[in-house]
């Protein structure tokens, strides 16, 4: 199956402080979108798993694309999530497409992470803008890292496109201060604590 690559956007956002106290080392966010055909646009086919393994080699791309766009080494991220919006002639499932080869892309440029990587999708028109959810890459249910990144390609996804997005965060929120599970506290042993 033929996903072709029209375009990738990075965004990156560094951040020192959200009205508190600045940080010494700032906050850094980072999502990057690979906009590619959507090979199942305009019609319906039943068995759809198969052309994951086509998007594998996009996952690695992307993830290895943002890391080195943030400046950051696999041990410097702690957060990340991914998402795809889905050109008005295409299913919402053909954004889940992505689940395995954008969560995996990640885990494998970023090493041994535990957790979960959280997803979103949507169908949407030229510009639309995706809430990426960011969490912990070790612990679910570790609270502060609870955060999202907004990402846009003004001129995706045309009709027969995807969207693909990843996003990776350096910590916490700026300002993270509604308790929970603590990122030093973090036992590793199942992806939630």
């Amino acid at each position: 199956m033929s996903f072709t690559v029209r375009k990738i956007v990075i965004t990156l956002d560094r951040s020192s402080h959200d009205f508190g106290p600045p940080k010494s080392v700032p906050l850094i966010l980072g999502g990057i979108c690979g906009v590619v055909s959507n090979p199942f646009a305009g019609r319906y086919v039943e068995v759809l798993e198969p052309a994951m393994k086509d998007l594998e080699p996009l996952g690695l791309q992307l993830a290895s694309e943002l890391l080195e766009a943030m400046g950051c080494e696999p041990g410097d991220i702690e957060a990340y999530g991914k998402g795809s919006i889905i050109g008005a002639n295409g299913e919402l499932e053909h954004g889940a497409l992505w689940h395995t080869p954008g969560g995996y892309g990640m885990r494998q440029i970023l090493g041994d992470t535990r957790a979960i990587v959280p997803s979103t999708k949507k169908v949407g028109a030229v510009g639309t803008t995706i809430d990426i959810p960011l969490a912990h890459t070790n612990a679910a249910y570790v609270r502060s890292h609870f955060h999202t990144l907004p990402l846009q390609v003004p001129d995706a996804p045309r009709p027969d496109e995807l969207v693909l997005c990843l996003a990776m965060a350096t910590g916490s929120r700026i300002h993270a201060r509604m308790g929970g599970l603590h990122a030093n506290d973090i036992l590793g042993e199942d992806g939630l604590r």
